[in-house]
């Protein structure tokens, strides 16, 4: 399960006529980097939950045939946030007692069954997929004096964790789930509260999209990688 209906604010004036997912990183769309990893890890039976400008969205990936999976659509209201858009796809299309479920605007090498694995040790409702952040800024190390002794660029914060935006859910999730809001905000600290949410600490590649600096960022690292696989 993929959401993909934000408005994408933060990414504007690109976001004006075209919604997120379709916005493109190293010649690709976003969300198409999504989908091809998730092929990768042996996952193609989706649903991708759609809002702002969701008509763009469907006609470019369809049914899902042109890129190797299934793809129905579930549609919610840019509002309602990620508590609504999960809440209405798996009320409509979830049958299974266990899924994935993502943002859709990050690009990782995560393998998901190593993830599935760790979820299923346990009776977690939901276990997230948690990463280092990075400061977005660079450090300037000093001295008791005052005198600077050296520099560090943009450094992991080695100490804490954030979310990837990666999930395993339990399909009992859904009695958990807001009929408006964040799921961050509501659903995962209840969970925590009761010990039923748990932590897959990720340490390779992850790159999120929620800015025109970290596009950028993210447009330049996939550049990159595309120049090595065709040498």
């Amino acid at each position: 399960m993929i959401l993909s209906g934000g408005a994408g604010s933060r990414l504007r004036p690109l976001t004006n006529d075209i919604p997120k997912g379709l916005v493109k990183v190293a010649n690709k769309p976003l969300l198409q980097w999504v989908i091809e990893w998730l092929k990768v890890n042996g996952v193609t039976d989706l649903v991708i939950g759609v809002a702002y400008l969701k008509e763009k969205i469907t006609r470019y990936f369809g049914n899902g045939s042109r890129f190797g999976a299934s793809i129905r659509y579930s549609v919610h209201s840019v509002e309602g946030g990620t508590g609504e858009g999960f809440r209405l796809a798996v009320s409509r299309y979830v049958n299974d007692d266990c899924f994935f479920a993502l943002n859709g605007d990050q690009i990782t090498d995560l393998n998901l069954m190593a993830m599935y694995r760790l979820h299923a040790r346990g009776d977690a409702m939901a276990t997230l997929a948690v990463v280092h952040p990075r400061l977005p800024f660079g450090l300037v190390l000093t001295d008791r004096e005052g005198y600077c002794t050296g520099f560090q660029e943009k450094p992991l914060m080695e100490n804490i964790y954030s979310s990837s935006g990666v999930y395993v859910f339990q399909r009992s999730i859904l009695a958990h789930l807001p009929v408006k809001g964040d799921v961050e905000k509501t659903t995962f600290p209840r969970l925590a509260k009761k010990r039923k949410l748990k932590a897959y600490i990720h340490k390779g590649s992850f790159t999120t999209v929620n800015s025109l600096r970290e596009l950028e960022e993210a447009d330049r690292e996939m550049q990159g990688v595309a120049r090595k696989r065709r040498r």
